[in-house]
């Protein structure tokens, strides 16, 4: 039984005793502290009718913690704008479509199906930053309600945002629907048996875009490990070259990462999806402008030429996103510390080296579908296959490992004696300490877990053995520094 509360959300296992897993308790205090802090947070008068966006994945659990969020929303007088079964982008785009005044995401994305999660959006359908957050955490903990009376009850309109969530990408400039279409390609989509097998074959079907599909029965019971990582997606990469496919895709269960196969049944990568998009997006740019005989930069604007991911993300962006002249920055790892990066300044895109895809034009949140149609428009103009695309790109390998501790106070000790003992090398400490040779071309980025006594190190070289044996050479430095404590 697990019970993990941040900024962010609140995400646990379903089942168990109060404050120690998922229950229905649980979700209620969540509920309740999210719609008070709201009406502080926009204190838009006592008469206003708050109303919030609620959508699920199709996890087993998600109609009984859906009832719970809803009833707890009206009892505290909001009005509720229920989506149903809603990718975790499309909720948030339902919030501004609707003009909503926030909304709750429930799903715990790549997580496995006991697990269940209330992630928590703004007026704008973004997430909550870290003082908003806290300040849920706090008024759950104090557990003092006051619900409204019967006649300020809130009521429940039912949605669905699926096809406008499309249409918006659609309607982008950057998509060529007209190119894709063209193209005739063929793809195979694993969408583990949840939303994303609702909206993605829909709008493969509006491109003209043939869509085999595996684990694409809504049933939220998944057919293998959620999160989008080679070793769990052998039935698709078997599917790939059994039905000839351009490329295979992979979402988890909330449609906010997106990984690809090659037509051979290789992993794309997932670090390699933000690079391909942000190559097109330059490329797109680049040509538009020099037809126009105006400057990359004035043909963007408003955004900046620039890129964004986190500190555990693959330099392959930063070579790709400097080969065009573009300035690349990283934050801190989470989705919100990206996009706080992005907006800070004005990049054209942004992500995660874990699929997420973040593109500004159409909102700011990770997402799927948006980075499917890009990558698909990528394909249609470049002409080539997958694998073909993925050799043009610089070749990195990331390593991933972690240091167990006895003690977590000794995480901040081992991250200030690495820092001094590589000093001469150029050091990130924003999250964590990231220590970046330059020469090599090499990095290794090491942060302390939110909940347990655990460094976790990720390191990246041109070679998988580079990469492993730099993680390893932190390690021994780490666990020698131990000793001597």
């Amino acid at each position: 039984m697990t019970l993990i509360k941040s900024i962010s959300g609140i995400r646990g296992t379903i089942g168990g005793k109060v404050s120690q897993a998922l229950t229905p308790i649980d979700i209620v205090k969540f509920t309740y502290a999210y719609a008070e802090k709201m009406r502080e947070r926009l204190h838009k008068g006592d008469d206003y009718k708050y109303k919030v966006v609620v959508g699920r994945d199709a996890r087993i659990s998600g109609p009984m913690v859906e009832d719970i969020v809803c009833a707890t929303l009206v009892s505290c007088g909001v009005d509720v704008i229920k989506i149903g079964l809603a990718s975790t982008p499309t909720t948030e785009m339902a919030v501004t479509f609707s003009k909503a005044d926030g909304g709750i995401i429930i799903t715990a994305s790549h997580n496995p199906k006991q697990w269940n999660a209330l992630k928590l959006l703004n007026e704008k359908g973004e997430f909550l930053n870290d003082i908003e957050g806290k300040a849920i955490l706090a008024a759950a903990e104090k557990e003092d309600f006051d619900f409204a009376q019967v006649q300020d009850l809130g009521h429940i309109q039912e949605q669905d945002f699926t096809q406008a969530h499309i249409d918006a990408i659609l309607a982008l400039d950057t998509v060529d629907t007209e190119a894709i279409k063209k193209a005739n390609l063929s793809v195979v989509l694993d969408a583990v048996n949840s939303v994303g097998a609702i909206i993605i074959p829909k709008m493969l079907s509006q491109l003209g875009v043939k869509c085999y599909e595996v684990n694409c029965e809504v049933t939220g019971d998944f057919s293998h490990n959620p999160e989008p990582l080679p070793e769990n997606l052998l039935d698709l990469s078997s599917a790939v070259k059994e039905h000839k496919a351009d490329m295979g895709i992979s979402v988890d269960p909330d449609v906010d990462r997106l990984a690809f196969m090659s037509e051979d049944g290789s992993a794309f990568g997932e670090d390699y999806t933000l690079v391909a998009v942000s190559d097109y997006l330059f490329s797109r740019a680049k040509a538009e402008a020099d037809a126009q005989g105006i400057s990359i930069e004035e043909y963007i604007k408003p955004y900046s030429m620039s890129t964004v991911s986190n500190l555990s993300s693959s330099r392959a962006l930063r070579d790709l996103t400097e080969s065009y002249g573009a300035t690349y920055y990283a934050s801190a790892v989470g989705e919100v510390n990206v996009t706080t990066k992005m907006k800070q300044v004005n990049s054209l895109i942004g992500g995660e080296g874990n699929g997420g895809v973040i593109y500004p034009a159409l909102h700011y949140g990770r997402d799927a579908m948006v980075g499917l149609a890009l990558m698909l428009s990528h394909m249609a103009h470049k002409k080539m296959s997958l694998t073909e695309l993925r050799a043009t790109y610089p070749q990195y390998y990331i390593a991933k490992n972690k240091i167990q501790l006895s003690d977590k106070s000794l995480v901040q000790k081992i991250l200030d004696y690495l820092k001094e003992l590589f000093a001469n090398e150029e050091i990130i400490d924003i999250d964590g300490v990231k220590i970046i040779f330059e020469e090599k071309k090499q990095w290794v980025h090491l942060r302390s877990s939110n909940t347990e006594p655990i460094i976790r190190i990720y390191s990246e070289a041109k070679t998988m053995q580079e990469a492993e044996a730099l993680g390893q050479k932190l390690i021994d430095i780490a666990n020698s520094f131990i000793e001597k404590q």
